[in-house]
């Protein structure tokens, strides 16, 4: 058993500067898959206006919506050829204008996604820039001119690689202009070169346009990104097996970063009320991260640290790989966070889903049918009682978990996931054992498992389309893992709550006694347990402490020492057997 008990106060160094963007609920929708409202197989703007009264019931004050912008769609829209129009799979500007009033209507607000270090290759921009080497618009990306090998072969200006596809230079060939351009994630996302001025005079304009409209914020996409280091030098060779080689070092929180941020918030966010959260991948310097977060950085109120959703990859390898972890690993990145923030007065995002990472019960968690609502209860109670502003993702509040072992790689969709496959397969052409691998480590790790059509009910198709063509396939599991099933049965066995119910009560919990989640002080108790995370959280006038086995064991922990329990409130078993029980009397399970 998980689960979170009132203990004694302690002395509190917590923060009391509210904000409603720190106790705001975030749900991030992934648009594509949300609600199909027109039968097309794709999920549309209506769609989520027609699920606002669900989120609203959940306890959810924000709703961050997947880029919807025009896109010839090579990366799910993170590819965008008009900031200023929407795409017609999703509906239209009409429609978006009629999502912010619904919105508003019920007291939440919109973020959108704001993708600024590349745009698509069909953005006119870019169009125009790559139409010949003295357009107006050529440095608005970044061109070099090939080097040549001992042999007289081309070759990309350096050896970096691809963020989408290792295997891939991070170049991209011109024939017309006989240049390269960089495109870190695919050869259809060119980079923007943010040195210029201009882009970024055009980048604060489209953040005015959404926030005229009614949007009251941003999550930034890789926003640590936009500034590179200008000699573009080769990177360290770190992953042998490869020519190409992960180049961060060079183009992330690059030299100019924090002078762009700082422009960005004093020219156009300081204006607005506004909410905002940078994606920073590669981050793990904490002075960079205060540089942004610090209550007196003005930049971003908020970033992305992918320390948690790191703990199962290659310390230095690509994204693509398996490594063991336990709960001190767990607790050492969580302690670091939270620590961080209170004594740097600074704020964390918490989450552990998102649309690009596999499902959370799948990676922390035992998802098997006798263990699945188990895990989606623990990682409830671990986000929703730490410090942060809290971001769910869609289906994660009813437990969806990761597509089956049984699905082949043709049911995987995302660009990252057949480029991985394609890599083994081209490498061992004539090795079952490998490629075996590849369809394990893609089951575990792809984001295709976070992409799947969200799961409302039982009806064909997970009620979330009427065609029997959606455009990337339902799991399996929609029968019984579904919005209805839950919401018709919050009490499915006595003593117990349903995924969907145990959220709710959580979120509203949180709420209610937001001076110690929010805003409270923060403890790792018992750091070198390798089964049991354990902290606490407690403000002037109250405090809780949250235990959590993550063993898949049975394990009795007395980590408590000197606290005194005074009762348990919340577990993710039969809370009927809370009662009246003292943590040394209770088996952790």
């Amino acid at each position: 058993m998980s689960g979170v008990a009132r203990t004694q106060k302690d002395m509190y160094v917590g923060t009391d500067k509210h904000r409603w963007w720190k106790e705001a609920v975030v749900y991030q929708i992934y648009p594509a898959s949300f609600l199909d409202s027109n039968g097309d197989g794709w999920g549309d703007v209506p769609g989520i206006t027609q699920k606002l009264d669900y989120l609203k019931d959940l306890g959810v004050d924000v709703i961050w919506v997947s880029p919807i912008y025009k896109s010839p769609q090579a990366d799910m829209g993170y590819d965008i050829a008009d900031y200023e129009d929407i795409d017609p799979s999703y509906g239209t500007l009409a429609d978006v204008d009629n999502l912010i009033k619904e919105v508003k209507k019920r007291d939440m607000k919109l973020v959108m996604d704001l993708v600024v270090n590349h745009t698509s290759d069909e953005h006119a921009w870019f169009l125009d820039s790559r139409s010949s080497k003295g357009s107006a618009k050529r440095d608005w990306y970044i061109w070099k001119p090939a080097k040549y090998d001992a042999d007289g072969n081309r070759q990309p200006p350096n050896n970096w690689a691809q963020i989408l596809g290792e295997a891939n230079s991070a170049w991209t060939w011109d024939e017309k202009t006989q240049e390269y351009y960089l495109s870190l994630f695919t050869p259809e996302q060119p980079d923007l070169n943010w040195e210029n001025p201009a882009v970024r005079e055009a980048v604060h304009n489209i953040l005015r346009f959404w926030l005229d409209r009614g949007a009251s914020g941003f999550r930034m996409d890789v926003i640590n990104l936009i500034s590179k280091v200008q000699t573009f030098p080769d990177a360290d060779v770190v992953v042998k097996d490869n020519k190409y080689q992960p180049g961060d070092k060079y183009y992330a929180n690059g030299p100019r970063l924090h002078e762009w941020l700082k422009e960005l918030n004093r020219n156009v966010l300081s204006k607005y009320d506004t909410i905002t959260v940078g994606e920073m991948p590669f981050v793990r310097d904490e002075d960079e991260i205060m540089r942004v977060v610090g209550a007196e950085s003005e930049e971003l109120n908020m970033i992305f640290s992918f320390d948690l959703v790191d703990i199962d990859n290659v310390p230095g390898d690509f994204k693509f790989t398996l490594h063991p972890w336990d709960a001190s690993d767990l607790k050492r990145i969580l302690n670091r966070l939270q620590r961080l923030m209170l004594e740097r007065d600074g704020w964390n995002s918490l989450f552990v889903e998102n649309h690009d990472q596999p499902r959370s019960i799948s990676r922390y968690t035992d998802d098997s049918d006798e263990w699945r609502d188990y895990g989606a209860k623990l990682l409830c109670l671990m986000q929703t009682t730490l410090a942060g502003t809290l971001y769910v993702y869609q289906g994660e509040e009813i437990g969806m978990r990761n597509v089956p072992t049984s699905w082949g790689p043709e049911e995987y969709k995302d660009i990252e996931s057949i480029n991985f496959f394609k890599k083994y397969r081209d490498l061992y052409p004539n090795d079952p054992e490998k490629q075996a691998l590849a369809a394990k480590i893609l089951q575990r790790k792809a984001r295709d498992s976070a992409r799947t059509p969200m799961q409302w009910s039982s009806d064909p198709q997970a009620g979330f389309t009427t065609t029997s063509k959606p455009w990337m396939r339902v799991n399996d599991d929609y029968t019984t893992i579904n919005a209805a099933a839950q919401l018709s049965n919050p009490n499915p066995a006595p003593g117990t709550l349903s995924v969907h119910a145990f959220w709710k009560r959580a979120l509203a919990n949180r709420k209610q006694e937001k001076d110690v989640f929010v805003y409270g002080d923060f403890e790792m108790l018992d750091m070198e347990d390798k089964k049991v995370v354990a902290f606490r959280r407690w403000s002037k006038e109250k405090a809780f402490v949250t235990v959590l086995n993550l063993s898949g064991e049975k394990v009795v922990w007395e980590g408590l020492g000197k606290l005194k329990v005074g009762k348990w409130v919340a577990g993710n078993y039969d809370e009927r057997e809370l009662e009246g029980r003292a943590v040394g009397e209770v088996l952790w399970s």
